[in-house]
């Protein structure tokens, strides 16, 4: 059974995210450190001429104490000045009623909800509480875990207080095993995200993913391909010296690159015969789908037959040596075929799952007779 879809009523996005370049772009530092830092960056970021949203951490939730947390309601009045300046429209994170109800009274323009607040529904709960009656657009990152119905909650406890300028933040999810990015992107969840929500913006943030400035463009561009609808990246003057997170930081100069270079992809073409042809694809594709899937029927079939002569025979459902040989000969067999080996050893560890859990639940019914 597919998943629910979830219908939120929104504002479109282009009703109230300033777009004066080809995308969306929120940019800015990760800490606002003083108030020349800011400046110096809100101005460099403006002279760009492609950013419309201006972000700074105002409070930082760190990890362990005692390290900087953020200049609170003085940063909030350098970000006034950074509107007056600039024209920038400004946002900061939230993650209490307090830091709500200041980032409203210094006329802050967007609040975002951070990873770490997105994970917690009570958290969450406040702060659409406090948001009540309120007409500001609200931003919500990903939760840390790779829960995607948290994210979803989040979204909808923000809705119904009455947000109606919503959009979703994809900044990668906590890795539990070795990862050149700081972030595990998990492409499929904002993907199972946007097919579940089908008309929430989804924003990607590059500079919490990859944790490196280098690796910044590389996930943008991935980004764009999957047709998300904005970027919100790291910018400081002067990266290398930033208080927080310098390593995933880039400059102004930087970002202006960035930008240029990324190619922008359409949802649709108006090129008939291009969408003649990927129609005609994709029809092939179908056919190959209900041919793999008869296929698999046929061999969960033959797995029913196992678990019967299993049973029998009282030997256990897992085959230790067995599973072993078929890993090992569905990757040789992969790699000849030129498929990726470690792809089809995970098609085939869901597939051995779910013939053990075939297997167990017909050894469960001659237990309950």
């Amino acid at each position: 059974m597919s998943p629910k879809k979830v219908e939120l009523t929104l504002a479109p996005l282009q009703s109230w995210f300033p777009v004066p370049g080809r995308i969306p772009v929120i940019a800015g530092p990760c800490s606002a450190e003083t108030f020349e830092q800011v400046m110096e960056d809100a101005k460099a970021i403006k002279a760009l001429g492609q950013v419309g949203i201006y972000r700074s951490g105002v409070w930082k939730p760190r990890t362990r104490p005692n390290s900087f947390e953020g200049n609170g309601v003085a940063a909030l009045e350098w970000l006034q000045e950074v509107q007056k300046e600039t024209g920038l429209l400004t946002t900061v994170e939230v993650a209490n009623t307090e830091h709500v109800e200041l980032a409203l009274k210094y006329g802050v323009n967007i609040l975002w909800i951070g990873a770490r607040t997105t994970v917690n529904p009570f958290s969450v709960q406040e702060i659409a509480d406090s948001l009540k009656g309120v007409d500001i657009p609200v931003l919500v990152k990903n939760p840390i875990n790779p829960d995607l119905n948290l994210w979803i909650g989040a979204l909808e406890r923000v809705h119904q207080a009455g947000i109606k300028k919503l959009a979703a933040i994809h900044r990668g999810f906590n890795n539990y095993e070795s990862s050149h990015f700081r972030n595990s992107p998990r492409w499929e969840i904002p993907i199972q995200l946007m097919t579940q929500v089908p008309n929430i913006p989804v924003i990607c943030d590059p500079s919490h993913i990859t944790g490196q400035r280098d690796w910044v463009p590389e996930v943008a561009q991935k980004a764009m391909n999957l047709g998300m609808h904005g970027l919100m990246i790291e910018t400081h003057p002067d990266p290398e010296h930033a208080w927080s997170d310098a390593d995933q930081q880039v400059t102004p100069d930087r970002l202006g690159e960035i930008l240029q270079k990324l190619t922008i992809r359409q949802q649709e073409s108006p090129d008939l015969a291009m969408l003649d042809t990927l129609i005609q694809l994709r029809r092939i594709i179908d056919s190959i789908d209900e041919e793999l899937l008869q296929i698999l029927a046929k061999r969960l079939k033959v797995i029913e037959e196992i678990g019967e002569h299993k049973k029998d025979h009282n030997i256990t459902i897992f085959q230790l040596e067995r599973w072993n040989e078929i890993l090992n000969t569905r990757g040789d067999l992969a790699e000849k075929l030129n498929l990726d080996a470690e792809f089809v050893k995970r098609i085939m560890s869901e597939i051995h799952k779910e013939s053990i859990q075939i297997q167990t639940d017909m050894l469960n019914q001659e237990n309950i007779k």
